[in-house]
């Protein structure tokens, strides 16, 4: 195999599916990246069983071929090389030559007989929705997933199609995030549970254009992603998803509307006392026209107050602020509003179109006078 491409565009497409290349693994062709040049275009491929990506790299072919090259190797020589021109050629032995300018690179590379090529998926249900849109739902809702393996459901979200819209859930036992976007088309009935890994890479890889899309395919086993030249395949996590709905609550006794930057600053400021791994909760005392936010920690306390409007009954609740901080940190609106019961039942965060409801459960603290 012989092949020329630019540094930028091979770059690119080695960082887009590297993404997929193993880690952790007794089998070394799965932290591979194969590059195939057999089919008249240059296309990128890394399977790690679990999640496969696929791309295409512009470039000129000078002889056909295939090879299997080390993700991390081949990802730190393309990135040091010279802004030029880079040549890739093989021998029959599985060496890759990689030259640019006057940078000589030999590497070991492997047969690709053994390499797990992107399983053919058929494509039972497919949508499509903007590639910003999709971005946007993922960032304002990965945050929430659990990173314990103990619950899998726990560590994907839930995708929800009904008719024109799509719902996106997540959840890791203390919190909720939901995120509904109308879609341009009506669709049929569909749910399913993507890991959260997935979401992450195809949001790191997804450039993001409002104009462009990007179409999601669904089968019982996978979800499949395209946009631009890249395909990502990725098994779904199998298992009833939590019913939500019954969580879910319209019911408060007290409402507050508030602006969100100088809550989240608020908040940001309070937790400068609060040093890692220390879960100090912040106390927020709700009053008529003002809300009084309280954190003492082992370095000090801070107190501050903040003009809101409030509707309902007077209330002090205890909150991990860090969880306050990520929904927050999410929400576009200039405006947020809570919806509380008690001390003890779940707050909401919300608009009147609910487009976005975060649900925090509340934490015990004691009053210090």
């Amino acid at each position: 195999m012989k092949l020329v491409c630019s540094k930028a565009n091979l770059l690119n497409g080695v960082q887009i599916v590297s993404k997929a290349a193993s880690n952790k693994t007794t089998m070394s062709i799965l932290e591979c990246i194969m590059i195939d040049a057999t089919k008249g275009v240059i296309t990128l491929t890394a399977n790690d069983m679990d999640l496969g990506i696929e791309t295409i790299v512009d470039g000129e072919i000078l002889e056909k071929g295939v090879i299997a090259l080390d993700a991390k190797i081949l990802l730190k020589i393309v990135s040091k090389l010279p802004d030029s021109d880079v040549t890739i050629e093989t021998d029959s032995s599985y060496k890759a030559f990689i030259t640019c300018e006057k940078s000589n690179f030999t590497i070991i590379g492997k047969s690709g007989e053994d390499f797990s090529y992107l399983p053919v998926v058929e494509k039972e249900d497919s949508i499509v929705i903007s590639q910003f849109t999709l971005k946007e739902v993922v960032r304002q809702t990965i945050f929430s997933i659990s990173d314990n393996d103990n619950n899998k459901l726990m560590t994907g979200e839930l995708f929800e199609i009904s008719g024109d819209e799509m719902k996106v859930v997540s959840l890791d036992g203390h919190r909720i995030s939901i995120r509904k976007i109308n879609l341009k088309e009506t669709y049929s009935p569909k749910k399913v549970v993507v890991p959260g890994k997935t979401l992450n890479e195809v949001s790191k890889i997804l450039p993001g254009g409002a104009e462009d899309e990007v179409k999601i395919s669904f089968t019982s086993k996978h979800i499949v992603f395209e946009f631009d030249d890249t395909t990502v395949v990725s098994r779904l996590i199998e298992g009833e998803y939590f019913r939500i709905d019954q969580m879910l609550s319209s019911d408060y006794e007290t409402k507050v509307k508030i602006n969100k930057k100088e809550l989240l600053n608020c908040i940001d400021r309070a937790t400068l006392l609060v040093k890692e791994g220390d879960k100090k909760p912040i106390i927020i005392n709700i009053t008529d026209g003002s809300m009084e936010l309280r954190i003492n920690s082992i370095s000090g306390s801070m107190n501050e107050e903040i003009d809101i409007e409030k509707q309902g009954k007077d209330l002090m609740i205890g909150f991990n602020p860090k969880f306050l901080i990520d929904a927050l940190r999410v929400i576009d609106d200039e405006e947020v509003d809570l919806y509380m019961v008690n001390p003890k039942a779940p707050c909401f965060i919300k608009n009147p179109e609910e487009s976005y409801i975060y649900l925090i459960l509340p934490v015990n603290f004691t009053t210090v006078s």
